[in-house]
């Protein structure tokens, strides 16, 4: 398993466009992907899960990546965290 924590720094926290655009990238990997915050845990290929956590900015979260392509989508994920969010 792979994990890594993020802090958000976009100003309006995780919102709806760059959530659906985190599920359908962690979608394009088979491996399981979970976002973790303050003890809550989300699917990141369900959009609901993920808005559901509430994460605004500045709070801290954990991503956890496990499966057969768990490094390239690590790798992709947290690429994506600190070019969008």
């Amino acid at each position: 398993m792979k994990e890594f924590t993020y802090v958000i720094t976009d100003k309006e926290g995780i919102h709806a466009r760059p959530a659906g655009e985190l599920v359908k990238l962690a979608k394009e990997y088979t491996s399981s992907v979970s976002i973790l915050k303050e003890g809550k845990k989300a699917d990141a290929k369900k959009v609901f899960g993920l808005m559901g956590l509430g994460v605004k900015q500045g709070m801290e979260i954990t991503v956890q990546v496990e499966g057969d392509d768990e490094d390239a989508a690590a790798a992709a994920l947290e690429t994506f965290l600190k070019e969008n969010l």
